[in-house]
């Protein structure tokens, strides 16, 4: 029986590799919405953020958002993002 290949996704954050489910997916929606995706099957540009506050914390120190994203991100967006990250983050 043939195996299934378990899909692989780099952090935006500290560039390992992990598997997809044990990421967060970041998403800019086709409207230019920047939000969540936590099934990560929503429609728009996505990056990949580790599920720790530190890889978040990076992400936001350094913008990583606007740029992996190609949209502008405010700090108002980061913050929003940043409490919602909090709420599925493992501890």
């Amino acid at each position: 029986m043939k195996t299934r290949k378990t899909p692989q996704r780099k952090c935006i954050a500290t560039q390992e590799m992990f598997e997809k489910r044990d990421l967060i997916r970041v998403v800019r929606t086709p409207e230019g919405d920047v939000k969540l995706d936590l099934t990560g099957k929503a429609s728009g540009r996505g990056a990949y953020i580790s599920r720790s506050l530190e890889a978040f914390d990076i992400v936001k120190k350094k913008k990583m958002l606007g740029r992996t994203l190609k949209t502008d991100v405010t700090d108002d967006m980061y913050e929003q993002l940043e409490q919602e990250f909090a709420r599925h983050v493992r501890r």
